[in-house]
Protein backbone atom coordinates (compact mmCIF):
# COMPACT_ATOMS: atom_id res chain seq x y z
CA UNK A 1 0.00 0.00 0.00
CA UNK A 2 1.37 3.53 -0.95
CA UNK A 3 1.88 5.53 1.81
CA UNK A 4 0.18 9.19 1.28
CA UNK A 5 1.75 12.17 0.54
CA UNK A 6 2.91 14.85 2.87
CA UNK A 7 2.09 18.16 3.11
CA UNK A 8 4.98 19.72 2.09
CA UNK A 9 4.06 17.41 -0.88
CA UNK A 10 0.49 19.52 -1.67
CA UNK A 11 2.50 22.71 -0.43
CA UNK A 12 4.73 22.10 -3.14
CA UNK A 13 1.85 22.02 -5.89
CA UNK A 14 -0.04 24.73 -4.70
CA UNK A 15 3.82 27.06 -4.86
CA UNK A 16 4.22 25.74 -8.66
CA UNK A 17 0.45 26.77 -9.75
CA UNK A 18 0.99 30.01 -8.05
CA UNK A 19 4.18 30.83 -9.99
CA UNK A 20 3.40 29.13 -13.21
CA UNK A 21 -0.43 29.23 -13.41
CA UNK A 22 -1.64 32.19 -12.00
CA UNK A 23 -5.05 32.10 -13.71
CA UNK A 24 -5.91 28.86 -12.66
CA UNK A 25 -4.26 29.50 -9.10
CA UNK A 26 -6.67 32.14 -8.44
CA UNK A 27 -9.98 30.31 -10.04
CA UNK A 28 -8.62 27.59 -7.15
CA UNK A 29 -9.20 29.83 -4.56
CA UNK A 30 -13.43 29.54 -4.86
CA UNK A 31 -13.38 25.48 -4.91
CA UNK A 32 -14.12 23.88 -2.04
CA UNK A 33 -11.52 23.88 0.97
CA UNK A 34 -11.35 19.55 1.11
CA UNK A 35 -11.02 19.15 -2.72
CA UNK A 36 -8.22 22.45 -3.27
CA UNK A 37 -4.91 20.58 -2.54
CA UNK A 38 -6.07 17.81 -4.70
CA UNK A 39 -6.34 20.72 -7.66
CA UNK A 40 -3.30 22.08 -7.27
CA UNK A 41 -1.83 18.91 -7.23
CA UNK A 42 -3.71 17.83 -10.79
CA UNK A 43 -2.52 21.91 -11.88
CA UNK A 44 0.75 21.78 -10.80
CA UNK A 45 1.07 17.95 -12.56
CA UNK A 46 0.02 20.30 -16.06
CA UNK A 47 2.14 23.22 -15.44
CA UNK A 48 5.36 21.09 -15.17
CA UNK A 49 4.64 18.53 -18.23
CA UNK A 50 3.61 21.81 -20.25
CA UNK A 51 7.09 23.18 -19.75
CA UNK A 52 9.00 20.15 -20.47
CA UNK A 53 9.80 22.23 -24.20
CA UNK A 54 11.45 25.26 -21.98
CA UNK A 55 13.74 22.75 -19.62
CA UNK A 56 15.33 20.33 -21.51
CA UNK A 57 17.77 20.96 -24.25
CA UNK A 58 16.56 18.57 -27.35
CA UNK A 59 13.14 16.57 -28.02
CA UNK A 60 14.81 13.15 -26.43
CA UNK A 61 15.24 14.43 -22.69
CA UNK A 62 11.92 15.44 -23.45
CA UNK A 63 10.55 12.13 -24.93
CA UNK A 64 12.25 10.46 -21.55
CA UNK A 65 10.60 12.87 -18.90
CA UNK A 66 6.96 12.82 -20.47
CA UNK A 67 7.81 8.75 -20.24
CA UNK A 68 9.03 9.18 -16.82
CA UNK A 69 5.10 10.49 -15.89
CA UNK A 70 3.02 7.97 -18.09
CA UNK A 71 5.26 5.11 -15.70
CA UNK A 72 4.78 6.73 -12.84
CA UNK A 73 1.13 6.92 -13.46
CA UNK A 74 0.72 3.73 -14.30
CA UNK A 75 2.35 2.36 -11.07
CA UNK A 76 5.68 1.73 -11.73
CA UNK A 77 9.01 3.35 -9.96
CA UNK A 78 6.66 3.94 -6.88
CA UNK A 79 9.68 4.57 -4.83
CA UNK A 80 11.19 6.87 -6.68
CA UNK A 81 8.13 8.56 -8.24
CA UNK A 82 7.35 8.92 -4.20
CA UNK A 83 10.01 10.92 -3.26
CA UNK A 84 9.10 13.61 -6.10
CA UNK A 85 6.58 15.87 -4.69
CA UNK A 86 4.55 16.85 -8.13
CA UNK A 87 3.96 12.82 -8.62
CA UNK A 88 3.23 12.03 -4.94
CA UNK A 89 0.23 14.61 -4.60
CA UNK A 90 -1.11 13.45 -7.78
CA UNK A 91 -1.11 9.88 -7.33
CA UNK A 92 -2.47 10.58 -4.13
CA UNK A 93 -4.99 12.59 -5.52
CA UNK A 94 -5.68 9.76 -7.68
CA UNK A 95 -5.86 7.43 -5.04
CA UNK A 96 -8.18 9.23 -2.58
CA UNK A 97 -10.53 10.63 -5.33
CA UNK A 98 -10.56 7.22 -7.29
CA UNK A 99 -9.48 9.10 -10.60
CA UNK A 100 -9.19 6.80 -13.49
CA UNK A 101 -5.08 8.12 -14.56
CA UNK A 102 -5.80 7.12 -18.44
CA UNK A 103 -7.06 11.03 -19.25
CA UNK A 104 -3.65 12.00 -17.71
CA UNK A 105 -1.69 9.32 -19.88
CA UNK A 106 -3.29 10.90 -22.78
CA UNK A 107 -2.43 14.37 -22.48
CA UNK A 108 1.35 13.43 -21.73
CA UNK A 109 1.00 11.57 -25.33
CA UNK A 110 -0.27 14.58 -26.64
CA UNK A 111 2.11 16.93 -24.63
CA UNK A 112 4.98 15.01 -26.92
CA UNK A 113 3.53 17.27 -30.37
CA UNK A 114 5.33 20.49 -28.18
CA UNK A 115 8.99 18.78 -28.17
CA UNK A 116 9.22 19.25 -32.05
CA UNK A 117 9.53 22.03 -34.58
CA UNK A 118 6.79 20.76 -36.35
CA UNK A 119 4.07 23.05 -37.33
CA UNK A 120 0.47 22.38 -36.99
CA UNK A 121 -1.30 21.24 -39.88
CA UNK A 122 -4.55 21.64 -39.61
CA UNK A 123 -7.81 22.99 -37.45
CA UNK A 124 -8.86 19.55 -36.47
CA UNK A 125 -5.25 18.74 -35.72
CA UNK A 126 -5.23 22.02 -33.48
CA UNK A 127 -8.44 21.56 -31.92
CA UNK A 128 -8.14 17.69 -31.33
CA UNK A 129 -4.85 18.85 -29.56
CA UNK A 130 -6.49 21.23 -27.34
CA UNK A 131 -9.25 18.81 -26.56
CA UNK A 132 -6.05 16.18 -24.91
CA UNK A 133 -3.95 19.32 -23.09
CA UNK A 134 -6.97 22.49 -22.17
CA UNK A 135 -9.89 20.56 -21.97
CA UNK A 136 -8.82 17.53 -20.03
CA UNK A 137 -7.77 19.29 -16.52
CA UNK A 138 -11.45 20.78 -16.64
CA UNK A 139 -12.64 17.43 -17.10
CA UNK A 140 -10.45 16.11 -14.22
CA UNK A 141 -11.13 18.42 -11.89
CA UNK A 142 -15.00 18.08 -12.44
CA UNK A 143 -14.63 14.85 -11.38
CA UNK A 144 -12.07 15.66 -8.23
CA UNK A 145 -15.01 18.15 -6.71
CA UNK A 146 -17.80 15.64 -7.40
CA UNK A 147 -18.95 16.49 -10.24
CA UNK A 148 -17.99 13.82 -12.97
CA UNK A 149 -20.21 12.52 -15.40
CA UNK A 150 -22.76 15.20 -15.49
CA UNK A 151 -23.51 16.05 -18.89
CA UNK A 152 -23.48 19.61 -18.60
CA UNK A 153 -19.89 19.70 -17.15
CA UNK A 154 -18.35 17.37 -19.52
CA UNK A 155 -19.56 19.53 -22.23
CA UNK A 156 -18.60 22.84 -20.99
CA UNK A 157 -14.84 21.25 -20.08
CA UNK A 158 -14.57 19.97 -23.44
CA UNK A 159 -16.01 23.43 -25.48
CA UNK A 160 -15.08 25.07 -22.77
CA UNK A 161 -11.23 23.71 -22.81
CA UNK A 162 -10.71 24.04 -26.32
CA UNK A 163 -11.90 27.96 -26.35
CA UNK A 164 -9.31 28.02 -23.15
CA UNK A 165 -6.53 26.46 -24.62
CA UNK A 166 -7.13 28.93 -28.14
CA UNK A 167 -7.05 31.57 -26.16
CA UNK A 168 -3.68 30.53 -24.32
CA UNK A 169 -2.29 30.22 -27.56
CA UNK A 170 -2.84 33.61 -28.56
CA UNK A 171 -1.71 35.09 -25.75
CA UNK A 172 1.72 33.16 -25.80
CA UNK A 173 2.41 33.69 -29.87
CA UNK A 174 5.47 35.91 -29.06
CA UNK A 175 6.78 32.79 -26.01
CA UNK A 176 6.16 29.77 -28.23
CA UNK A 177 7.56 31.96 -31.39
CA UNK A 178 11.40 32.56 -29.72
CA UNK A 179 11.06 28.58 -29.07
CA UNK A 180 11.03 27.71 -32.30
CA UNK A 181 6.95 26.66 -32.14
CA UNK A 182 4.30 27.69 -34.28
CA UNK A 183 0.46 26.57 -33.08
CA UNK A 184 -1.53 28.56 -35.68
CA UNK A 185 -2.49 26.24 -38.67
CA UNK A 186 -0.95 26.08 -41.54
CA UNK A 187 -3.98 25.46 -43.41
CA UNK A 188 -5.27 28.60 -41.65
CA UNK A 189 -2.11 30.94 -42.06
CA UNK A 190 -1.82 30.02 -45.93
CA UNK A 191 -5.55 30.75 -46.23
CA UNK A 192 -4.82 34.09 -45.26
CA UNK A 193 -1.21 33.90 -47.45
CA UNK A 194 1.04 33.75 -44.37
CA UNK A 195 4.00 31.93 -43.87
CA UNK A 196 4.96 30.26 -40.39
CA UNK A 197 7.98 31.60 -40.59
CA UNK A 198 6.57 34.91 -40.13
CA UNK A 199 5.57 34.72 -36.61
CA UNK A 200 8.82 32.63 -35.85
CA UNK A 201 10.14 36.01 -36.65
CA UNK A 202 7.45 37.98 -35.03
CA UNK A 203 6.41 39.81 -38.43
CA UNK A 204 3.23 41.45 -37.79
CA UNK A 205 1.00 42.15 -40.99
CA UNK A 206 -2.49 42.51 -42.06
CA UNK A 207 -2.64 39.00 -43.33
CA UNK A 208 -1.65 37.95 -39.93
CA UNK A 209 -3.55 39.80 -37.86
CA UNK A 210 -6.70 38.63 -40.38
CA UNK A 211 -5.85 34.84 -39.13
CA UNK A 212 -5.53 35.53 -35.45
CA UNK A 213 -8.86 37.20 -36.07
CA UNK A 214 -10.20 33.80 -37.51
CA UNK A 215 -8.63 32.06 -34.83
CA UNK A 216 -10.54 33.79 -32.00
CA UNK A 217 -13.75 33.35 -33.99
CA UNK A 218 -13.16 30.15 -33.46
CA UNK A 219 -12.37 30.42 -29.54
CA UNK A 220 -15.71 32.54 -29.06
CA UNK A 221 -18.04 29.74 -31.07
CA UNK A 222 -16.68 27.40 -29.15
CA UNK A 223 -16.60 29.30 -25.76
CA UNK A 224 -20.70 29.90 -26.75
CA UNK A 225 -21.53 26.16 -27.15
CA UNK A 226 -19.57 25.43 -24.01
CA UNK A 227 -22.21 28.49 -22.08
CA UNK A 228 -25.14 26.80 -23.72
CA UNK A 229 -24.65 24.24 -21.51
CA UNK A 230 -24.46 26.07 -18.90
CA UNK A 231 -27.97 26.17 -17.70
CA UNK A 232 -28.23 22.66 -17.01
CA UNK A 233 -24.44 22.75 -15.03
CA UNK A 234 -25.21 22.01 -10.85
CA UNK A 235 -24.20 24.96 -9.48
CA UNK A 236 -21.37 22.36 -7.21
CA UNK A 237 -19.60 21.58 -10.76
CA UNK A 238 -18.89 25.67 -11.38
CA UNK A 239 -15.74 25.66 -9.37
CA UNK A 240 -14.69 23.44 -11.77
CA UNK A 241 -15.02 25.39 -15.02
CA UNK A 242 -14.61 28.65 -13.26
CA UNK A 243 -10.98 29.48 -15.38
CA UNK A 244 -13.64 29.92 -18.52
CA UNK A 245 -14.69 33.41 -17.16
CA UNK A 246 -11.34 34.83 -18.35
CA UNK A 247 -11.69 33.95 -21.68
CA UNK A 248 -14.09 36.44 -22.87
CA UNK A 249 -12.19 39.16 -21.22
CA UNK A 250 -8.53 37.97 -22.50
CA UNK A 251 -10.28 37.46 -26.22
CA UNK A 252 -11.46 41.34 -25.80
CA UNK A 253 -8.10 43.00 -25.17
CA UNK A 254 -6.72 41.19 -28.18
CA UNK A 255 -9.51 42.61 -30.90
CA UNK A 256 -8.64 46.30 -29.20
CA UNK A 257 -6.96 48.31 -31.96
CA UNK A 258 -3.07 48.96 -30.61
CA UNK A 259 -3.06 44.97 -29.48
CA UNK A 260 0.41 43.75 -30.69
CA UNK A 261 -0.33 40.06 -31.03
CA UNK A 262 3.40 39.84 -29.84
CA UNK A 263 3.11 41.45 -26.58
CA UNK A 264 1.77 39.53 -23.54
CA UNK A 265 -1.73 39.72 -22.91
CA UNK A 266 -2.25 39.19 -19.41
CA UNK A 267 -4.32 41.33 -17.71
CA UNK A 268 -3.91 42.85 -14.19
CA UNK A 269 -4.05 40.52 -11.22
CA UNK A 270 -6.75 42.75 -9.68
CA UNK A 271 -8.75 42.19 -12.71
CA UNK A 272 -8.65 38.63 -12.79
CA UNK A 273 -9.67 38.33 -9.44
CA UNK A 274 -12.84 40.29 -10.29
CA UNK A 275 -14.02 38.96 -13.03
CA UNK A 276 -13.21 35.41 -11.44
CA UNK A 277 -15.31 36.62 -8.05
CA UNK A 278 -17.87 37.68 -10.34
CA UNK A 279 -18.50 34.34 -12.16
CA UNK A 280 -18.60 32.64 -8.89
CA UNK A 281 -21.26 34.83 -7.16
CA UNK A 282 -23.44 34.29 -10.51
CA UNK A 283 -22.70 30.67 -10.52
CA UNK A 284 -23.47 30.48 -6.48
Amino acid sequence: MRRPATAESYAECREIVRRADKDRFLATLFVPADRRDHVYALYAFNAEVAQVREKVSDALPGEVRLQWWSEALAGCGQGEVMRHPVAAALIDTLDRCELDPEPLIDLLEARAFDLYDEPMATMVDLETYLARTAAIPFHMVARIIGAGGNHAAETMAHYGGIAYGLAGLLRALAHHAAQGKVYIPEELLARHGVAPHDILMARRSAPLDRALAELRDTARERLDRAAAAHRELPSEAAPALLPLALVRPYLDRMERRRHDPFSDGTMAQWRRQWVLWRAARRAG
